[in-house]
């Protein structure tokens, strides 16, 4: 079953109920496996230090990071899968790994167990299937709504978990937490089966994946989700004790300063998100949010490595990097569903996925190995190097057209182009 190309003279009609079903469900099960990773990162540097072989920098950012780089690998496979056996069967094979290695993290008492339980959590490779059944279950003209609705979910996720962690982690302790991402993981197969409406898998011509790598506009946002998850990541392993450090405050109450700065990171990313679809200001609002996450590094490393950190100062920083994290986290999903022509979405998310689980897995273990031999300050001279890469690279990118006239199009690559160029 194929979906009609959308006419120039025929008005856009609303989500269907179906549609509205479909991107939420499925935004929120993305978010649960996104809730799985970030929820140890606010308190995990800390809790390891109890645990066997937990005083190593570099096994406790492995604990971190392995989870990206097994999600990595299985991607593709997953994908492919899911191309064969179904959309559905794929996903809950992949919910009961991750919360069969939820409850092996839960049980760990040594950091080498706790890397096992992670890497199994990681073999739950769902995030190809997740998409490509939004992809079938929504028409062309709001997939990109969709797929907003998943990177919206992904910052969601994050800024929950900082939120929330250090609450949980005094409740329950670590092994609670781990517990109850297995749990959550062993509900959403539930919504999986009953609540995610079934939709035909729509069924297009092979697409060459070099093809893909070749498209220079899909790239940079592929370097840029590594980068951003890679930085992100490596912030977080020297993050909780510069928050005991700077603000005196135990990591239970780490809340008090998490909680304040995200409401507030989702109030300011809303004006920034709206100019770049309302008057066609992707490119430029996209190059301030990666500028600005810039600025975040630079100002950390300073503070660090000289005058030290002060407490109104760490309240700023974080404010601008949840600022800048949502916008790009939000905005990338959405841009290459955009960018990628119809017959190659799909492959074109697998790639993206993957360079996004493997800046997972790179910032945790480059976090660790940073930190343990040239000390916390350089982990966010590492992210500025890295992150000014990024600038580099999406400086010569090309602009989207405004988000009123794209949807009234013919949706991109009915003949395999991409419309990008035109709308520079």
């Amino acid at each position: 079953m194929t979906m009609p190309p959308v006419s120039l003279t025929e008005p856009i009609s609303p989500m269907t109920r179906s549609e509205i079903r479909a991107s939420v469900s499925l935004a929120s099960i993305f978010a649960l496996r996104m809730l799985g990773l970030f929820m140890i990162l606010p308190v995990f540097a800390v809790h390891a230090a109890t645990l066997s072989g937990g005083q190593n920098a570099a096994l406790v950012g492995l604990a971190m990071g392995v989870y990206g780089l097994v999600q990595a690998f299985g991607q593709l496979p997953f994908g492919i899968a899911s191309d064969k056996y179904g959309r559905k069967p794929v996903i809950v094979i992949g919910l009961i790994m991750f919360a069969l290695g939820s409850f092996i993290a839960a049980a760990a008492t040594s950091i080498e167990w706790v890397i096992v339980g992670r890497a199994v959590q990681g073999g739950g490779a769902i995030s190809a299937a997740v998409t490509a059944l939004i992809a079938d279950a929504t028409r062309e003209q709001h997939r990109t709504k969709a797929m907003a609705m998943v990177g919206g979910s992904i910052a969601a996720s994050f800024a929950l978990s900082l939120v929330g962690a250090p609450l949980l982690f005094k409740a329950i302790g670590m092994a609670g937490i781990f517990n109850l991402t297995g749990a959550l993981a062993l509900i959403a197969i539930a919504v999986v089966l009953y609540v995610v409406p079934s939709a035909p898998m729509v069924r297009v011509k092979r697409v060459d994946l070099r093809a893909v790598l070749k498209n220079a506009e899909l790239m940079r946002l592929n370097y840029g989700v590594f980068a951003l998850h890679m930085a992100q990541i490596a912030m977080f392993v020297v993050m909780p004790p510069v928050l005991i450090e700077a603000a005196g405050l135990p990591l239970a109450e780490h809340w008090k300063i998490y909680l304040p700065v995200v409401l507030a990171s989702f109030i300011l990313m809303l004006p920034p998100i709206f100019i770049s679809e309302r008057f066609g200001k992707v490119k430029q609002v996209f190059l301030v949010a990666i500028g600005l996450l810039l600025i975040v590094q630079i100002g950390m490393w300073l503070c660090l490595s000289t005058v030290g950190m002060r407490f109104e100062i760490l309240v700023s920083l974080l404010l601008a990097f949840f600022v800048a994290f949502n916008i790009l986290e939000a905005s990338q999903p959405s841009l290459v569903s955009r960018i990628a022509p119809p017959e190659a979405k799909g492959t074109a998310l697998g790639v993206y996925n993957t360079m996004q689980s493997l800046g997972l897995f790179c910032g945790g273990a480059a976090g660790g190995l940073i930190k343990q031999n040239f000390g916390a300050s350089s982990v966010f001279l590492f992210g500025a190097v890295l992150t000014m890469g990024w600038l580099i690279i999406a400086a010569s990118m090309k602009n989207l057209p405004r988000r009123s006239k794209a949807r009234l199009a013919p949706a991109a690559g009915e003949h395999g182009q991409d419309n990008l160029g035109k709308a520079a």
